[in-house]
């Protein structure tokens, strides 16, 4: 009779494990499309590869890539960045980023989108988004545009397509190397699934409520037919929602018993909601496609629209898509339709907690990351996430840690929850200091239980294999029953994997400043 091995402790404690990746500086490929200090950026991977790190996350620029024209696709600048990816012994994580750097909260550099595509947009500035006061934004695609053949013939989803399949083509060595974890489709601004609703290039500021982007000429006539057969043609596209840095009971729409609770508000914020569930779909479903038979997973940005999230409209919300009320989930859907393409929610501002907002934002990061995390589990897909801003303490990591095992480490074997890997943002001269890179490579452990680096994704339950088909298409009635609320999952009170635990870090950075003053 053949004897079974028992794990020994490490393997078991392999179960808790989850892989960090690291997210490279916006413009490691520069507009010119040319990995410019290869040097430094090589050195600094393989600080990172020391540190127990698993891997990268980089944006890949529709702006860069398909800049000189219509299907000239230039891989080049990509392409040495991968190898010096893989010469370093990382992972890599590539996001197809069909939006513009720029006008974001972090945004150092500008790369905008093709100058071929702002060119159609000078002649027809309806392909991009367009607010009540007709203010145009250039980051992205309105979604209006999708299925419409007016770039150069194509639509926009096919635009998408077609970048996405060249790639896979350009890069079929990487991609048989096994070098790609995964491909995280960009759906929107910053790369996320939402509408651009808080544009700093417009004037809002922190926690501006935001303002719907639904005036461009396409969507404003989707609307109106939609009105139409819902049998209410007097329905129009609100004009009472506020401006950008308003708050909610300054407006009419969003105040207490204001429009958002009437038939027409509730009517407009399911249309407005449905059209991202709708464009995330079609997208994922052209990625699926395309990357069939790839070892991968696909993966999607959701946005942590955490400002307003305790006020009773969640205003701030419902301007991004995401039509999330006290009764009425507006996270649990989206992660339904990503079920179907077998893709992971990557969602943001992990490292966040209410104490740290101001009072008058009536902020909730933390019930938010609860909610949508566990309405990712509860419809059987992976998670993952990112810190929303950068964070070099104590603090911010102790809650990414607690996000990531909700309820700690299971000495037995897998938690009872985990996320599936967590991007930190992002790779700077500031992370690699040299008391915050310290700190940082505790951080690292402790995401991975205390165990050693460990190459062999099988042993943390991560094994990879040939993307499938996406599952058949859900109908719009099986993705809103999951608007249904239900409780989340319970978190402990804090992390049991600490970075600061019990002092010793602590104690050693006093002993480190202690002597450093001798050496001065």
């Amino acid at each position: 009779m053949q004897t079974q091995t028992v794990p020994n402790s490490d393997e078991k404690m392999l179960a808790n494990y989850v892989p960090v990746f690291v997210m490279l500086p916006l413009d490691v490929i520069t507009n010119d499309n040319v990995l410019e200090d290869k040097e430094k950026i090589g050195n600094q991977l393989k600080e990172l590869r020391d540190a127990g790190v698993d891997g990268v996350m980089t944006d890949v620029w529709w702006g860069i890539v398909e800049g000189k024209g219509p299907m000239q696709y230039d891989w080049s600048g990509y392409r040495s960045l991968f190898q010096l990816i893989q010469e370093c012994g990382l992972k890599l994580q590539a996001i197809m980023s069909f939006h513009q750097c720029g006008g974001n909260v972090g945004d150092v550099v500008n790369i905008p989108l093709p100058k071929w595509v702002l060119e159609i947009g000078e002649s027809d500035p309806d392909i991009f988004y367009t607010n009540r006061s007709g203010n145009r934004n250039r980051e992205c695609l309105t979604i209006g545009v999708d299925n419409l053949p007016i770039f150069y013939g194509r639509t926009a989803v096919q635009v998408y397509g077609d970048f996405m399949k060249s790639f896979r083509e350009e890069m079929s060595d990487f991609l048989e190397a096994g070098l790609l974890l995964d491909i995280e489709v960009g759906l929107g601004p910053a790369g996320e699934l939402r509408y651009p609703s808080y544009p700093q290039s417009q004037g809002w500021v922190f926690p501006g409520i935001g303002e719907f982007q639904c005036y461009d000429k396409y969507l404003k006539a989707e609307f109106k037919q939609a009105a139409i057969e819902a049998g209410h043609p007097e329905w129009e596209l609100p004009d009472d929602a506020g401006e950008y840095n308003d708050t909610p009971e300054s407006t009419e729409f969003f105040r207490s018993n204001g429009t958002y609770l009437a038939d027409r508000g509730k009517f407009f914020l399911t249309w407005y909601s449905n059209k991202l569930l709708i464009h995330g779909d079609e997208i994922l479903d052209e990625a699926n496609q395309i990357f069939l038979g790839c070892k991968l997973k696909l993966a999607t940005k959701v946005a942590g629209i955490h400002w307003w999230y305790k006020s009773d409209s969640h205003a701030a919300e419902l301007t991004s898509g995401f039509y999330n009320l006290n009764d009425r989930d507006g996270y649990r859907p989206i992660a339904r339709m990503l079920s179907r393409h077998h893709a992971i929610l990557n969602f943001t501002c992990l490292e966040m907690r209410n104490s740290e907002q101001k009072a008058a934002a009536k902020s909730g990061p933390q019930e938010l990351v609860q909610q949508v995390l566990s309405g990712g589990w509860r419809e059987n897909i992976e998670v993952a996430g990112e810190n929303a801003l950068p964070r070099y303490d104590a603090a911010a990591y102790n809650q990414i840690l607690l996000n990531a095992r909700p309820n700690g480490v299971n000495k037995e074997g897998p938690p009872k929850l985990r996320m599936y890997g967590m991007t930190y943002l992002r790779l700077s001269d500031g992370l690699l200091e040299e008391n915050n890179f310290n700190l940082f490579k505790t951080f690292v452990k402790k995401m991975h239980a205390d165990q050693e680096y460990c190459p062999d994704p099988k042993m943390y339950n991560h094994e990879i294999g040939p993307l499938e088909p996406s599952g058949p298409k859900l109908v719009m009635e099986e993705l809103l029953e999951a608007t249904k609320p239900m409780e989340p999952f319970p978190w402990d009170k804090e992390t049991d994997m600490r970075v600061d635990d019990g002092g010793g870090f602590v104690l050693a950075n006093l002993i480190k400043k202690f002597f450093s003053r001798f050496k001065k």
